[in-house]
């Protein structure tokens, strides 16, 4: 079963930016686009050792070299300058990785123990879920692997005003925090609620959450995502954007209005409904390929959306065919055989389409399409067109 989150990501910086608002503990920092920066700026540090980060949208940083202990300024220039510009190559960047284009300097923290918090929407539970573990500052999903033991996960009712005192008891119980640092983290906690629920987030994750040796609790690093759908009623969120991380498909799709998602398979899909994309991505996979990308152009594509739909799939050089799944409601599919017909002109497809139309206008769509003299396959069904295109490309 294949998911698709709709998710807008921000720094560590701007998270922590966030955390501090809602009187999170994080530790003082600054921001860096160019090494004469540092200068002018890190009077505003008061700490002796730094650490300095690159800020990419991607885990993994420290071993891929993106996380640097600093012990003095000169140091903090000369490193700074390496890290700049630098394509780090991490778990989650793929092999092409990721240009570093901003930095972020703060005050270094002397560790005693690390702990991991999270804060998601459980979507099916439709409750707020709080996951702790005493295994700070690893992958949790290693952690939910090897000792899944060592997770805890509470679910909080959205009904309520936030989590009770019994709720954060369970939360924290395995942390064996003193009373200063519980009630501490009582605070992190709640304001963890307050910025899911305020500001749309989907995902807050403080790993490591850390006790220092003078035995204060601190965010050490931080991310967060936000639901896209919501982000037309979050412009301070959506300010933090930051295109240079986004794949420029992506950005293109989201200036026609379509929901893309680029994957790592080889069957291009445009499909309308999100459902009926799961589906149909679904049973690609069920015969033997995978799907090259989470393509839904909406209930009412006009035929201009649906040629800037046909285009970013075939901008993608790893497809190898295409597969058009459309149930006409509100659509028509006269309009998108016409869309069809005229993006594959204009591109000089050159790849096995498979198209399968159902509902408004389909017999019209098929007439179009079998009048196009292009080499297109028609499909009675889903199963019918998740064969042929497998069949075709093969």
């Amino acid at each position: 079963m294949i998911v698709i989150s709709t998710k807008m990501n921000i720094h560590e910086h701007q998270a922590k930016k966030i955390l501090r608002d809602f009187g999170a503990p994080v530790s003082n920092g600054i921001v860096i686009t160019s090494v004469d920066e540092i200068q002018q700026k890190i009077s505003s540090l008061t700490g002796k050792t730094f650490v300095l980060k690159a800020q990419i949208h991607a885990g993994g940083r420290g071993k891929a070299g993106g996380v640097k202990i600093i012990k003095d300024i000169q140091e903090l220039k000369i490193a700074a300058k390496e890290m700049m510009g630098k394509i780090l190559v991490t778990h989650q960047t793929g092999p092409q990785g990721r240009e570093v284009k901003r930095l972020y300097v703060e005050e270094a923290s002397e560790i005693e123990k690390e702990f991991y918090l999270s804060c998601i929407i459980d979507r099916e539970s439709s409750k707020i879920a709080f996951i702790s573990s005493t295994q700070g500052g690893m992958d949790i999903e290693k952690v939910a692997i090897e000792t899944p033991e060592k997770i805890k996960t509470i679910k909080i009712d959205l009904k309520n005003e936030g989590p009770n005192d019994d709720e954060i008891d369970k939360i924290i119980s395995s942390f064996n925090f003193n009373s200063n640092q519980k009630k501490d983290a009582v605070s992190l906690i709640k304001s963890l609620y307050k910025i899911i629920v305020e500001k749309d987030a989907t995902l807050i994750e403080i790993n490591p959450l850390i006790i220092t040796k003078t035995g204060k609790i601190i965010c050490l690093d931080a991310k967060m995502n936000f639901d896209e759908n919501s982000i037309f009623r979050r412009p301070e969120i959506l300010a933090l954007r930051d295109l240079n991380e986004e794949d420029p498909a992506e950005i293109e799709a989201s200036k026609h209005d379509l929901a893309y998602i680029k994957l790592n398979g080889s069957i291009g899909c445009m499909v309308n409904g999100a459902g009926l994309a799961m589906a149909t991505m679904d049973i690609i996979k069920l015969f033997g390929k995978e799907p090259a990308n989470f393509l839904d152009v909406g209930g009412g594509a006009s035929k201009e959306k649906v040629t800037a739909a046909f285009k970013l799939i075939l901008a993608d050089k790893n497809v190898k065919g295409i597969l058009i799944n459309i149930f006409g409601g509100i659509m028509r599919c006269d309009v998108l055989a016409q869309g069809v017909v005229e993006a594959a002109k204009q591109v000089n497809l050159s790849v096995p389409l498979v198209v399968r139309l159902a509902g408004t206008n389909f017999k019209e769509g098929k007439e179009i399409l079998e009048k196009s003299n292009l080499k297109i396959l028609s499909a009675s069904d889903l199963n019918d067109a998740a064969k042929k295109i497998v069949e075709a490309i093969e």
